[in-house]
C-alpha cells in the first residue's frame, strides 16, 4: 500500500493557470501509448482525497450537481475542506477538516490494502508529505510552461531529495516521472 500523488504539471511545476484551468493540459488529447496508465493507476487505487479547489474543479468540469452520475470515481473519496461545499448525491465522499494524520488510517483502511491516491492540490499534499504519509509522486509532465498559476508542490523537499525511480517518455510528448519519497530517521 503506498500514498501516491500522481498528477500532470507544466514543465515549470503548475498543475493549473492563474484562471484554474486545464486547457493548457487538455489540448494534447490522447496521448499515443498513454491511455492505459490512468486505468491502470487506478486499478491499484481504494481511495482517494483532494482539496476544495480540487473537488470544485470537478463539479464545475463534469457538471456534477446536475450530473452527479458522472462523478469520476467508485472508490470512496474524502475532501479536505474548512468551508462547506455542496454534496454530489450518490458519490462516496467524506468531507473533512481534520489533520490529514488523523484522516489517513482510515483511507487506508477504506482502500483496503490498495494505494490511497493524493488527487490534489500541491498545498494538501504537502501536509500529507510534512506528516510523513507521502510515499510516491508520480508526475506526467508536459511540454509547456504557464508562468504562474496553482503550484505543484508548495514545499521544499531538499533533504533527503526525492529518489527518482522510473521514467517514461510518451509520443515525443510527455514524460511521466516518477519519484519515492525519502524521509530523514530524525522524524
Amino acid at each position: 500500500m503506498k500514498t501516491q500523488y500522481y498528477t500532470a504539471t507544466s514543465i515549470d511545476g503548475y498543475l493549473a493557470d492563474d484562471e484554474n484551468s486545464l486547457d493548457w493540459l487538455f489540448q494534447f488529447g490522447e496521448v499515443e501509448g498513454m491511455e492505459d496508465d490512468y486505468p491502470q493507476f487506478m486499478d491499484q487505487v481504494g481511495a482517494a482525497a483532494m482539496g476544495s479547489t480540487t473537488y470544485e474543479w470537478l463539479i464545475e468540469h463534469e457538471n456534477l450537481l446536475e450530473s452527479p452520475e458522472q462523478w469520476p470515481y467508485e472508490i470512496p473519496a474524502w475532501v479536505f475542506s474548512s468551508r462547506k461545499l455542496p454534496v454530489v448525491d450518490g458519490a462516496d465522499i467524506d468531507f473533512v477538516q481534520r489533520d490529514v494524520a488523523s484522516v489517513h488510517d482510515d483511507m487506508v483502511k477504506a482502500a483496503d490494502g490498495k494505494n490511497v491516491w493524493l488527487v490534489g492540490g500541491g498545498d494538501l499534499v504537502g501536509q500529507f508529505h510534512d506528516q510523513g504519509l507521502l510515499d510516491e509522486i508520480i508526475l506526467s509532465v508536459a511540454p509547456v510552461t504557464l508562468a504562474s498559476g496553482a503550484p505543484l508542490l508548495p514545499r521544499r523537499i531538499t533533504e533527503p531529495p526525492l529518489k527518482l525511480a522510473d521514467v517514461q517518455k510518451y509520443d515525443d510528448v510527455f514524460a511521466v516521472l516518477t519519484y519515492e519519497v525519502q524521509y530523514s530517521d530524525e522524524r
